[in-house]
């Protein structure tokens, strides 16, 4: 209950820039409610002029008409205006809490992107929200209305018959505390339907993207025997809250019958008892048992669509509330580097108990050109995302122009940085907006010079509209090797005072890479860079080379130094090139 009560709080605090719509809101609904509750006593009226032989007050009726059509039609307007404020306060509490989400993974730490399924993480933001909305719009629509019923009813039955009034009051909210005593049990379901809807389009999510590694391996109907236990599971999980929260309704209704036939009964042996109590009035009181229980049914309702809101709300304000990665807002921006980059006994491991990296200390100049190689899971990429910063060194230093990289902000740091990765990213749109995307002013010329530098000027001539093609997500059907051309193409265009290349030109025909490399050799002159590369012959003129094994750097020297000690990088170039 205190968890229900905490994420509740938190959503009346996201709805807290909205107290006007809610202060209208709930005046509408208290202005609906006066107006409903006033047409059963005009139409008790109307009864009471046409009872008995030839006494029709036929002006008494046609005032009262007149009264009940312009009630009803305040009604309906009051009842519509609550619509368009509960509408936009739903959507709007959808529209922020999305963008919070979507800010939300520009600022997490890449460690928690690394270790939580993509799928997951687009469910929260999307499904999740969904279910949010459709559940408190029905609360917002129905749960002020009811309660505003249920009081004005109260009231108003006692004003009538006190004993009547004390039966319906007694005995209805029975039906409301086996709405509760369901829901209360609907509620692990709900967020189990949750949590493996998420999961499985996570699996959806992954599937899609890696399905010709499917196919190519005949994972096929591995992959289908998942997707349908997932999916089994789903369905059950989806059936059972289904099932326990559709019990609700009829049970409550079962309850507010029995109450509606034993006022019925009382009520009509008070018309006889009782010459004072009418037989208007007696309609005005079955009517207001019946608009007493109708709220409690609604009510009922809302609390099973609240429990699947819940559920939802509990993992959309779990994502909110994960650590983001520490602002760097108060930090220095650091100017244009000259790419001194100095590491001062850095140690770091992306779990405790696993160290990998253990006091490396190394000075770069300037200029030089400073090569990574070693064997695969020995430290070489956790090295280049310490200088990037997408992870934070746990013990020493790296600074970069005397700068500690930990002490400037993250965004003038990686502007100092073109990098081009094994693992290529596109995005949805021209080739034109992804070559421009580090640098958005650039012409055409620089755009084309940068493309024939890199040698895809020729292929994108051939696409259809040239640099105008629209591609789709991650490149469309581009091959491998014309993906990583453009990543290429679009530091090229950048011109960054250092560069990191890891494994840039692993998807690129031979012929192409000389071309390539001979560009790189011209874009790294003067430039700081940094390579990470497991083909030798690629790195053979580096300045330094640092060979690592098992996090540690054993070895660095130039290529004929390293030859000549005869250690690891000997055997790792022999074992390339010994024939």
């Amino acid at each position: 209950m205190k968890t229900q009560k905490g994420t509740f709080r938190k959503l009346f605090e996201v709805l807290g820039r909205q107290k006007l719509i809610f202060a209208v809101s709930i005046t509408l609904a208290a202005l609906n409610v006066a107006l409903t509750l006033y047409i059963p006593v005009l139409i008790g009226d109307a009864i009471d002029c046409i009872i008995g032989k030839g006494n029709v007050d036929f002006d008494a009726i046609i005032t009262i008409i007149i009264k009940a059509g312009v009630t009803i039609g305040l009604a309906a307007i009051s009842q519509w205006l609550m619509s368009i404020c509960n509408n936009k306060m739903t959507f709007t509490l959808v529209h922020d809490l999305r963008s919070k989400a979507f800010k939300k993974v520009q600022k997490l730490p890449l460690s928690y992107i690394d270790t939580h399924p993509y799928g997951d993480v687009v469910s929260r933001v999307i499904s999740d929200v969904d279910t949010l909305s459709d559940g408190l719009l029905m609360g917002f629509t129905q749960l002020f209305t009811g309660v505003a019923t249920v009081l004005g009813t109260v009231v108003l039955m006692f004003s009538i018959n006190w004993k009547i009034a004390l039966i319906v009051v007694v005995l209805t909210p029975a039906s409301l505390l086996v709405a509760k005593f369901i829901s209360d049990r609907t509620y692990s379901m709900f967020k189990k339907q949750s949590e493996t809807r998420g999961e499985q389009t996570a699996f959806i999510d992954e599937t899609v993207g890696n399905q010709k590694v499917i196919e190519a391996f005949c994972h096929g109907d591995e992959a289908t025997e998942k997707f349908t236990e997932i999916n089994e599971r789903l369905r059950k999980y989806s059936l059972r809250a289904i099932f326990f929260s559709s019990m609700v309704n009829p049970s409550t209704r079962i309850i507010n019958a029995i109450i509606y036939a034993l006022v019925c009964l009382v009520g009509a042996l008070t018309v006889i008892s009782d010459p004072l109590f009418t037989v208007g009035a007696l309609s005005v009181l079955l009517s207001y048992a019946s608009q007493y229980a109708k709220p409690f049914n609604e009510i009922s309702g809302v609390i099973t669509e609240l429990a699947a809101a819940k559920a939802s709300a509990d993992r959309v304000f779990d994502f909110l509330e994960q650590a983001e990665e520490i602002s760097d807002e108060n930090n220095t921006e650091m100017p244009t580097a000259e790419g001194n980059v100095k590491m001062d006994n850095i140690s770091f491991s992306y779990t405790p108990e696993k160290p990998l990296i253990d006091g490396i200390t190394l000075n770069f100049e300037s200029g030089q050109q400073i090569a990574i190689v070693g064997p695969t899971g020995c430290g070489k990429t956790t090295l280049i995302n310490l200088l990037m910063r997408f992870y934070d060194v746990t013990d020493g230093k790296i600074s970069v122009d005397g700068y500690d990289i930990k002490d400037v902000t993250r965004h003038s740091l990686r502007e100092n940085y073109g990098m081009v990765l094994q693992e290529t990213w596109l995005k949805s749109g021209t080739i034109r907006e992804n070559i421009t995307m580090g640098n958005p002013d650039a012409t055409d010329e620089e755009i084309i010079a940068a493309a024939r530098s890199t040698h895809a000027h020729s292929f994108i001539k051939r696409l259809p509209q040239g640099y105008d093609t629209v591609i789709g997500e991650d490149g469309g059907n581009l091959s491998e090797g014309q993906k990583q051309l453009l990543c290429i193409t679009r530091v090229m265009l950048c011109l960054p005072p250092m560069l990191i290349l890891d494994e840039a030109t692993s998807s690129i025909d031979v012929k192409t890479e000389m071309h390539i490399q001979h560009a790189f050799a011209r874009l790294m002159k003067g430039r700081t860079s940094f390579v990470v590369a497991h083909r030798l012959s690629t790195i053979k003129h580096s300045d330094v080379i640092l060979v690592m094994r098992d996090g540690n750097i054993i070895e660095h020297g130039n290529h004929k130094e390293l030859l000549k000690a005869k250690g690891f990088y000997y055997e790792l170039y022999n074992s390339q090139f010994a024939n």
